[in-house]
């Protein structure tokens, strides 16, 4: 039986749940200020040419103001060792977000954190209504990847890892 999610909206919530979904960090120092924003609906490989990547969110967000007018953002996918600090990075308090957690900022602003199996480098390319949310397209000025650390994933309302 198919439920209609206008009848229980926890429902789609919840179904959503189920689909296990990468963590990522997105930042910035913006007046020397670091900004940070977590999306767990960040998604790669939207086009290889040119290299654009996309994340939805919340038209609510009152970070991604100052981070939709940054040069460009730093895109930290999450790993393992973020396990204990990711709701630190997506608490309330912004100036408490990145208190003790080691980062990176490069020439352009971007910020990354240490411990992220990929960094990427990007400018928004894109930007689509969608809902209560907004699409934002990247496009990938610059990349690492660093396997040897391992990526968090966020599964039925919960941290996960991956078993190798």
């Amino acid at each position: 039986m198919i439920t209609p999610t206008s009848d229980d909206p926890s429902a789609l919530r919840r179904a959503f749940s189920g689909f296990p979904c990468g963590v990522a960090a997105l930042s910035a120092v913006i007046d020397q200020e670091p900004h940070i924003l977590v999306a767990s609906s960040f998604t790669v490989g939207v086009s290889q040419v040119p290299p654009l990547v996309m994340f939805a969110v919340q038209r609510s967000s009152t970070t991604w103001p100052a981070l939709s007018a940054a040069p460009t953002l730093g895109v930290s996918v999450l790993g393992t060792s973020h396990v204990d600090v990711t709701r630190q990075l997506a608490a309330k308090d912004k100036a408490a977000r990145l208190a003790g957690v080691a980062s990176t900022t490069v020439d352009s602003g971007a910020l990354f954190l240490e411990g992220a199996p990929i960094w990427l480098e990007c400018s928004i390319w894109a930007t689509h209504p969608a809902g209560d949310h907004d699409i934002v397209v990247m496009r990938v000025l610059g990349l690492r990847a660093d396997f040897d650390h391992h990526p968090l994933v966020w599964h039925r309302s919960q941290f996960a890892t991956l078993a190798s």
